[in-house]
């Protein structure tokens, strides 16, 4: 008997549902009680679910599909021996068979994966102050909740790839699903932009995150404190003995302009008296 299942990977949203397709082909015309379909985990051959004899025999079903999984009844004596698996959760990833019997049997195989996005990555700085031009910091970009494992891609501003300078760490919850850290190291620049961009590998692009240093970020050395307070001292005080040096001049000009005049008046008062004396006359006998 042939059947017909998907190649390519079926791709399931995490907390949805999916559906494992499953047809076969059959040239006589066959009741229903002849047919019997029986699911099962490739590997570890544990049963998914089972259709024999006209109903859904359960009894043997793996507990972690308990309430999970339905075929397809009014379709099946057209062919369709697909499987619905519903709230679809990390641990249903895997290879599953299908098999198919109406006199004759056949099997096939299928793999499914199972997605689910990530939160849109947080970017932050450490350390946040106190920073120097040139210090090291570490730009964090977390984002929590995905699956699989994705990549993180870092640029700065003017686009080149920093990605070969980062460590990434990968912690699952207890749903399987994980938080993703990605911590890259750089060299302190005042006006730098950073970015991460987290890709998922099997929904593509999950989010994007940037963060600019400005100079209000960054403060001061204290060597360069220093030197400017300095500076500023040296140049008040240059200041200050200008000031005094100019008003010693003013005041020693002020003085000998003053001592000029009263030379100059002293001058005149004399020649005024001079000008003002009669002159004596002799008697002639």
């Amino acid at each position: 008997m042939e059947l017909r299942v998907p190649e390519q990977p079926v791709v399931a949203l995490y907390g949805q549902d999916a559906i494992l397709n499953c047809s076969f082909s059959h040239p006589n015309v066959f009741n229903l009680s002849d047919l019997s379909i029986f699911w099962q985990l490739t590997d570890t051959k544990r049963n998914v679910h089972t259709y024999s004899e006209g109903r859904d025999l359960l009894v043997d079903q793996a507990e972690g599909f308990a309430n999970r999984t339905s075929l397809f009844p009014t379709q099946l004596k057209l062919g369709n021996a697909s499987l619905l698996l519903s709230k679809v959760v990390v641990a249903d990833e895997g290879s599953y068979t299908c098999f198919v019997r109406v006199q004759d049997y056949g099997r096939a195989a299928l793999f499914l994966q199972v997605a689910a996005p990530y939160t849109k990555p947080v970017l932050t700085l450490q350390p946040e102050s106190n920073l120097r031009p040139g210090d090291k910091v570490a730009l964090t970009c977390v984002a929590y909740g995905g699956y699989p494992e994705g990549s993180v891609v870092w640029q700065d501003g003017s686009g080149r790839n920093l990605t070969e300078n980062v460590t990434v760490s990968l912690v699952a919850n207890e749903e399987g699903l994980f938080t993703m850290t990605s911590v890259l190291t750089v060299m302190l620049e005042p006006n730098s932009t950073y970015s991460c961009q987290l890709i998922n590998p099997l929904l593509g692009e999950d989010g994007f995150a940037f963060l600019t240093i400005t100079g209000q970020n960054i403060a001061f050395p204290p060597v360069a404190l220093w030197v400017t307070v300095g500076l500023a001292v040296c140049l008040l005080m240059l200041l200050v003995a200008l000031a005094a040096v100019c008003r010693r001049k003013i005041k020693e000009s002020c003085e000998e302009a003053r001592r000029e005049a009263e030379e100059a008046k002293e001058f005149d008062e004399d020649e005024t008296e001079t000008a003002m004396t009669p002159l004596k006359t002799k008697a002639v006998a």
